[in-house]
Formats: structure tokens, C-alpha cells, sequence
């Protein structure tokens, strides 16, 4: 089975030191230092808190490619969480409980695509993704994908091949307002074009 490629991260050079040193004793894993590798699959931070200079150093990481961060912190509030969660930060490991195999697993499972988080951490952040539905996306009857009934069905019928005059007629509408609704899709969501906006909602499960 192929290594993992891990990047480490600390703010203080003993710190990383000792997490590489930890990481290299696993034969699935292969270490790489600092955040900036593009080949990296998982990307491992360590801190006390996440600082200001730390989302800073996270969301430099993020934009250079969208790696899956495991982050092993001391303390972590909900403000913060949501910040990390915007930074790619998939796991979320309390430091004193972060065993090596703990370490090993969260790694893994961010590198397959999933993610672990303590249950009181995933509460919170459920709830906030309910009270994004509620107080934002409801009024304006929109789903968690941000799009609204009229704009699925629009992109639902854009999957199937139909051209704009073919929607409109199938949904009762003029081919402006077809138009209109591909428009502020592409516009809200900074979508390239139409197919672009059919990916989405095919990434999004919508279509």
C-alpha cells in the first residue's frame, strides 16, 4: 500500500520535530516538512490555540491547494472551530488525548476524504449548519447548497441537454427569466458557466 504523504506543522521547531519523529516510526506514512508541499495527501498541525497567526499560516496553506488538515490543538471555541473548518481543517484532535494511533487514524480518514471530531465539537458545528438553514437559507428558500426549487430545476434540466427555450416551455417561464436564473447562479455562486453550474450541483447532490 502506498505512504501517505504528510506534511507537519508546529509553530516551534521541537514541537515539529517531534511530531515528524512520531509520524516516521509508522511505515504508512511518509513525512514531509512544512505546510507548502502541493503533493502532500494530508497536511498535520500543532498548537496550544489557534492564533491569528496560525489561521494566518492555515488559510496560506488552504489556497495553495485544497489539502485536508488535521489539526491537534489544546483548546478550541466555536468561533474557531468554524474559522478552522473554512481553512480545510477536516479532524480536530484534543492534544493531550492525541495518541499516535489516534494521530495515525485522523490522518487517514482526512486523507480518504472524511473527518473526526469530538462529539461536542460536532454538536456545535451542527448546529451551527442548522442555524445557517434557519435564520439565512430558509427566508429565502434555498437548500445548504445555496441554490433555491427554481434553480434545480433549471440546472436539473440543463443536465439532461435541454436548451434555454426547451426549459422554459417544460417549466412555464419565458426564456429570460431562464436566463436570469442561470445568471444569478453562475454570478451568486462565481460559477465559470453553465457547465460549470451543472457540476455543482451534481457535486452538491441537488441533480
Amino acid at each position: 500500500m502506498e505512504a501517505i504523504r504528510v506534511a507537519v506543522y508546529a509553530p516551534d521547531p521541537l514541537t515539529a520535530a517531534g511530531l515528524s519523529s512520531t509520524l516516521r516510526t509508522r511505515p504508512e506514512m511518509a513525512v514531509e516538512e512544512g505546510l507548502q508541499s502541493p503533493r502532500s495527501d494530508a497536511r498535520v498541525v500543532v498548537a496550544d490555540t489557534l492564533t491569528p497567526e496560525l489561521l494566518s499560516v492555515l488559510r496560506r496553506a488552504a489556497a495553495n491547494g485544497g489539502v485536508p488538515v488535521v489539526l491537534v490543538v489544546n483548546q478550541l471555541d466555536e468561533s474557531e472551530l468554524l474559522a478552522a473548518v473554512e481553512c480545510r481543517v477536516v479532524a480536530v484532535l484534543p492534544r493531550a488525548a492525541a495518541t499516535g494511533d489516534r494521530l495515525v487514524h485522523s490522518i487517514r480518514a482526512a486523507a480518504a476524504g472524511g473527518g473526526v471530531l469530538p462529539p461536542a465539537m460536532l454538536g456545535e458545528l451542527l448546529k451551527h449548519v442548522e442555524r445557517l438553514q434557519r435564520e439565512l437559507l430558509a427566508p429565502k428558500s434555498m437548500n445548504a447548497a445555496g441554490l433555491s426549487p427554481r434553480e434545480v430545476d433549471v440546472l436539473r434540466l440543463m443536465a439532461d441537454g435541454w436548451d434555454t427555450a426547451e426549459i422554459a416551455t417544460q417549466l412555464c417561464y419565458s426564456e429570460r427569466t431562464v436566463k436570469n436564473v442561470i445568471s444569478g447562479v453562475t454570478q451568486r455562486l462565481n460559477l465559470k458557466n453553465r457547465p460549470h453550474a451543472v457540476a455543482y450541483a451534481l457535486r452538491a447532490g441537488m441533480i
